[in-house]
């Protein structure tokens, strides 16, 4: 077994949401959610996605980062309708030194604004502290896309810094990176905050998260 890996798959469960381990089968639902919505999707990521075999790439590749040892992918399910609406992991992960990201999220435009993302990144965060005692979390996005920073420091992290040209897409821009954290001595203050958004909303009512 890899240092940073998990012995065995697992699932993170909410009230609206469950993460469960990302696989194969997912690809296919995944694709036919996402392929009227692709520009809107995924213009901020630096991987081509359009068509069905990009999707299979793709999933390719973050079930070998999960193998080494670096990446937790998982399928958001929306658990009322026993849904896939999207994609989660963590990933970069350095257990040893007590660190990971969480990235490569989205969500299909029905289930935005919606409490599915702000739940999910609840789970995530949790289990990140709790479990695996990270001492920190990191989060990064496009320094163009404004909507994912305000979505970020909502969820009570603190911007960093940018690193410059630090991507190259895959239509050759080259993409500067805004880097935030939460660090496991503000997690309560995060947690208690999040527990109480969620706590008083329902899965249609709860207002913009992303």
């Amino acid at each position: 077994m890899q240092e940073n890996l998990p012995h065995q798959p697992f699932t993170l469960e909410g009230r609206h949401v469950r993460l469960e381990p990302l696989a194969r089968e997912h690809v296919g639902p995944l694709w036919e959610l996402a392929k009227d919505h692709l520009d809107e999707l995924f213009q901020w990521i630096p991987y081509r996605f359009q068509s069905l075999a990009d999707f299979q790439d793709f999933n390719r590749m973050v079930l070998e980062e999960y193998r080494r040892g670096i990446s937790v992918p998982f399928a958001t399910v929306v658990r009322r309708e026993e849904r896939v609406v999207g994609t989660t992991r963590f990933m970069n992960m350095d257990l040893v030194n007590r660190k990971l990201e969480i990235g490569s999220t989205w969500v299909a435009p029905r289930w935005q604004h919606t409490s599915v993302n702000t739940e999910a990144k609840y789970l995530m965060l949790r289990h990140a502290f709790e479990a695996w005692k990270c001492l920190r979390v990191e989060l990064k996005t496009d320094a163009l896309n404004e909507r994912s920073r305000r979505a970020i420091l909502r969820l009570g992290a603190k911007e960093e810094g940018t690193l410059r040209k630090h991507m190259v897409s895959w239509n050759g821009r080259q993409r500067d990176s805004v880097y935030f954290s939460i660090l496991d001595s503000e997690w309560p203050q995060v947690k208690a905050r999040l527990e109480s958004k969620l706590g008083a909303s329902d899965l249609e009512t709860l207002p913009p998260s992303s």
